[in-house]
């Protein structure tokens, strides 16, 4: 078999070459690099801190000499600093760098050890005589004997303990001075490893560098520049440009490619030519996969015979279509008239609806005919309410009512209605005027009313929320109930609050309903407000939040200088113009207060 120097031949021998070096730089590296890390590791584990641990030793030395001498001579109490100073240095500070040093001592040469440990038994033999002047001058009357003094001050000064400290202070020095040489000396050896590392990685690094530039060349005479040309026409061939001449072959895996390129390119010229004729309808032009491997021929085959097949297929859904889009339209334009109808029905019954709760609902006239200075202010939020106001007069009773009733718009509307019936029925034809009775007979009127035509769900939720208010014109007292509406009076620019049961007319009430009368004694000036809770609950404002009680109460506090005509004006401007100061929003509920000023 001929042999053939393939792309992956040169590359592998190339790169091989450069493996080969890469790797012998990377073992040097890595033993150069332990051994300092050990030499490191040796320094700041062992000769650094045994440095510091002597230090630490000598000071205690000299602090101990200092502290012992002040002990003779300064008579002071027991329990100075300076002499707690002096026993926490014996009794717990040397101990612990006796053991310290002791530790780091294994890790050092023999005669250092030997050394240390006779170091030792002077340092004991030093403290020992510390501890024996400790404890001969433990009180001031020690100090009278002239005789200790004496010997102690001699011992002190040029003595024993005098010359032992010196001798002390000098072995440590020298220890010391043998770590820091250690250190100086494991430093140069590391120092030293670097350099020799630093030569070879020199050496190699230049080597790979000229290894590298030959490589390249290599790389882009043999394989780089004829790869670049095919990807010139490649690049060509995806703008749909066609090489004119077949490209020059060779003895490499690129020429296996460019062989494989012309080809391909052969193939779509014909693929490409056959497209443009299936395209065009021509179904019935010749041609041939370019082997029985050719995956993209033989789809493009069966595309032909799909194409030709749906295009009778579709030209049959068209025409079928058509008649169904034609049909279809016809059908929609009847239906949208019927819908038009039905909307129109719907309106005219919802507007019918509107002039039925009107003509329901007593006028302005008819409270202003009992009271001169009085308002309603009724806005419904769709066409017809769920609100309603009423009211009648008997003999020197007038009655008068504001509620919300469940819902609003159509549902709330008939909900209304029902309850007007219902007040008419108790208050005008049953005569009676107490509004705690009037309210029960409401309240058992909705009741029977609704269980007769709705399921338990539904009668549970259904009901109506009411203040119901009895004046007596000759006599200025007013009877209240309420049903969660509140009574609201003015008196002397103080508003008093009069509280409403906690349970609506109709709705479901686990026990027996008790409607409490409350009996207030009118005074001439005195406005009385009866509402329900559309007013506070309206969004709006700078944030588009609840206009809320607390605000309603202020205006109707503010407002107490105008006439109820003017009151009406004012409230209504107001509402409107929170629910429209940032965002313009939807009235939410339906609105209704009354207002009536006492003569």
């Amino acid at each position: 078999m001929k042999f053939r120097f393939t792309i992956g031949r040169k590359i592998g021998t190339g790169f091989g070459i450069l493996i080969l070096l890469t790797l012998v730089v990377f073992i040097l590296t890595q033993n150069n690099l332990n051994h300092a890390r050990r030499i490191n590791k040796q320094i700041n584990e062992l000769y650094n801190p045994s440095v510091a641990q002597l230090t630490e030793l000598k000071l205690l030395i000299v602090q101990s000499k200092m502290y012992i001498v002040k002990w003779v001579y300064v008579q002071t109490l027991d329990n100075t600093q300076e002499k707690n100073n002096l026993r926490l240095i014996i009794n717990k500070k040397y101990p612990k760098t006796k053991v310290d040093i002791g530790v780091l001592s294994a890790g050092w040469e023999e005669d250092q050890q030997i050394k240390m440990a006779k170091l030792f038994e002077q340092i004991d033999l030093l403290f020992k005589m510390d501890k024996e002047i400790m404890e001969t001058l433990t009180s001031f009357e020690d100090y009278d004997d002239a005789m200790n003094i004496m010997f102690m001050t001699s011992s002190v000064d040029e003595g024993e303990i005098n010359q032992l400290t010196k001798e002390i202070v000098f072995n440590l020095d020298h220890s010391i001075l043998l770590q820091k040489k250690n250190t100086e000396k494991v430093s140069d050896k590391m120092v030293k490893s670097f350099d020799v590392l630093e030569m070879f990685v020199q050496w190699f690094g230049l080597a790979l560098i000229i290894g590298g530039v030959f490589i390249a060349f290599f790389t882009i005479l043999s394989i780089v520049k004829p790869i670049q040309e095919l990807r010139s026409i490649l690049v060509s061939m995806g703008k749909g440009i066609w090489p004119e001449e077949d490209i020059a072959k060779r003895e490499d895996e690129i020429g296996d490619m460019t062989e494989a390129l012309n080809n391909l390119v052969h193939g779509m010229k014909r693929t490409t030519q056959f497209a443009s004729e299936v395209g065009s309808g021509n179904f019935e032009f010749p041609y041939k996969p370019l082997s029985d491997y050719d995956t993209l021929g033989k789809a493009l085959l069966n595309m032909r015979d799909d194409l030709w097949e749906n295009e009778r297929i579709l030209e049959e859904k068209v025409r079928l279509r058509t008649e169904e889009v034609v049909r279809q339209k016809e059908e929609i334009e009847m239906q949208s008239e019927i819908l038009k109808d039905l909307f129109k029905q719907v309106n005219d019954s919802i507007d019918y609806a509107k002039r039925i709760q009107e003509a329901i609902l007593p006028k302005q006239e008819e409270i202003n005919n009992v009271y001169d200075d009085a308002f309603i202010l009724f806005k419904p939020r769709d066409k017809v309410s769920g609100d309603f106001y009423w009211f009648a007069q008997l003999g020197d009773k007038f009655v008068v009512a504001a509620a919300d009733c469940t819902g609003h718009g159509v549902p709330g509307a008939f909900m209304s209605m029902i309850c007007v019936t219902l007040l008419d029925q108790v208050v005008i034809q049953k005569g009676i005027t107490d509004p705690s009775k009037a309210l029960h007979g409401v309240d058992a009127g909705v009741k029977h009313t609704l269980s007769s035509h709705q399921s338990g769900e539904m009668e549970a939720n259904d009901g109506m929320d009411v203040s119901l208010c009895t004046i007596d014109m000759k006599t200025n007292v007013l009877e209240y109930s309420g049903a969660y509406n509140p009574l609201f009076i003015i008196r002397d620019g103080e508003l008093l609050v009069t509280k409403a049961n906690k349970f609506a007319i109709g709705g479901y009430y686990k026990g027996q309903k008790v409607f409490d009368r409350n009996e207030i004694q009118l005074e001439k000036g005195d406005s009385i407000y009866i509402f329900s809770d559309g007013f506070a609950d309206q969004f709006g404002g700078p944030k588009g939040k609840k206009f809320m009680t607390k605000r309603f109460k202020q205006l109707l506090i503010d407002s107490q200088e105008l006439t109820m005509a003017e009151q009406r004006i004012k409230l209504n401007t107001t509402i409107e113009a929170w629910r429209t100061e940032n965002d313009v929003i939807d009235q939410v509920d339906d609105i209704l207060v009354l207002g009536i000023r006492i003569p």
